[in-house]
């Protein structure tokens, strides 16, 4: 019998990300406690987001709320890294970079944990920014997501192309 597999990978679903920051952009417009702030997000070029608001603490209700809305819409929130307010003239500004992928330092943390911790006759192969991981045991490859979901990563871990 073939071997059965599946990767292990950190990606963005952009298109979640987008409904989340308009959302957030829909809300602060209406908000009472956000009216004549000057609070705005919105996308700065592919992967990074840029709140404006006329206070810091504005600032940062309106990343609160962003994270809310990401989180209703089942993103971790490990995929943002946001900057702590900084002023820029009369404004407050924080920027969102958007992390994807997994580290090459990250995929051997990962790597080694499987070999040290998981089943017997699982391997584990780096590929590119994602993690392969195979066995004959569909049961031993179903411990080694449980195993890899119980650690606590500095990035968002999705399990696709299982077969």
């Amino acid at each position: 019998m073939a071997d059965s597999s599946f990767d292990i990978v950190s990606k963005i679903d952009r298109q979640e990300v987008d409904n989340a920051l308009g959302q957030t952009a829909r809300e602060i417009a209406t908000r009472f406690d956000f009216k004549g702030t000057g609070a705005t997000i919105e996308w700065q070029g592919e992967a990074a987001i840029e709140i404006t608001a006329s206070a810091d603490d504005r600032a940062s209700a309106v990343l609160d709320v962003f994270k809310d809305k990401l989180i209703k819409r089942q993103q971790s929130l490990k995929i943002l890294d946001a900057s702590e307010p900084r002023p820029s003239g009369q404004q407050s500004k924080i920027g969102i970079a958007l992390k994807e992928g997994i580290t090459s330092e990250d995929a051997k943390k990962i790597s080694k944990l499987i070999r040290d911790e998981g089943p017997k006759g699982v391997k584990a192969q780096i590929q590119g920014d994602e993690l392969r991981v195979s066995s004959k045991k569909r049961d031993d490859l179903q411990a080694v997501q449980q195993l890899v979901k119980g650690q606590d990563y500095e990035f968002a871990v999705q399990f696709t192309n299982y077969r």
